[in-house]
């Protein structure tokens, strides 16, 4: 029961790698906002875990990350159905198709900047003032924001520039506001996933062959792609109270990708 008593809000909940914190969250002891553009797929895993954990575990919620009011809406909900708010999880993620930099559309450029990175700072414009203001706890942490970046932003591949420039910028953005908040006992960390079993494997690959994932697990040392569960033990470490002098880290879940 690491998380005990702590409220959390995941985006991009509702399946993949924010399906898998949620899911160890709340065995751990947090009550979550399940928060997926997918309204359907976050009122389900919500179902799932409050189904195991009692009914006021979990709330899903449909919001579009990259929508300033629905975040802010967000962030309202998990205060007014759990009553304060402790952890951020800045899961949400989206790629363009692996193809020459010149030849991804603007229009998939502006969505990538809109939910990789825009989101990011209207989740945390709206959580920060808040998290300031919750009673420090274990050594004087208020709070603790979570960013999903990747390996992409240390270990680019080719053909996916702007994905890969949009997690670097992740990579910074933790690091800066790491700096900044800190002196608020506000955590700022984020996790450097390798290529998963989610529903955007797919898209990073081109295509989902025999051949093109053996291609991929070529490049992870050990030998499998990374896995839900994988991201959720993680994120709960990084965000309980074990992990208090932890700060401005991007923790790689790799299996040595990035070695």
């Amino acid at each position: 029961m690491r998380l005990a008593g702590k409220v959390a809000v995941v985006t991009g909940g509702g399946s993949g790698f924010g399906a898998g914190i949620v899911r160890k969250f709340v065995a751990e002891g947090a009550r979550v906002l399940v928060a997926d553009i997918n309204g359907d797929a976050a009122k389900e895993v919500a179902r799932e875990v409050a189904g195991a954990a009692g009914d006021k575990a979990a709330q899903g919620l449909r919001v579009d990350v990259a929508s300033a009011a629905d975040v802010r809406a967000m962030v309202d909900a998990a205060e007014q159905r759990f009553g304060r708010l402790d952890i951020v999880v800045n899961n949400a993620g989206v790629t363009h198709l692996p193809a020459p930099l010149e030849n991804v559309s603007e229009a998939d450029f502006d969505r990538i900047v809109a939910v990789n990175m825009k989101a990011i700072y209207y989740a945390m414009r709206e959580a920060v003032p808040r998290l300031k203001a919750n009673a420090p706890g274990a050594n004087g942490i208020r709070g603790v924001v979570l960013n999903m970046a990747s390996t992409a932003g240390v270990s680019p591949r080719p053909r996916l520039g702007w994905y890969n420039a949009s997690k670097g910028w992740v990579i910074t953005a933790t690091r800066a506001n790491a700096v900044e908040l800190a002196p608020f006992g506000i955590r700022v960390v984020a996790l450097n996933p390798v290529a998963g079993e989610t529903p955007l494997l797919k898209s990073f690959m081109g295509e989902d062959t025999p051949e093109v994932r053996a291609k991929f697990l070529s490049t992870i040392p050990i030998g499998r792609f990374s896995q839900p569960e994988d991201l959720g033990n993680a994120a709960c470490f990084l965000c309980s109270d074990e992990a208090s002098m932890i700060t401005g880290v991007c923790m790689e879940v790799d299996g040595g990708r990035c070695i």
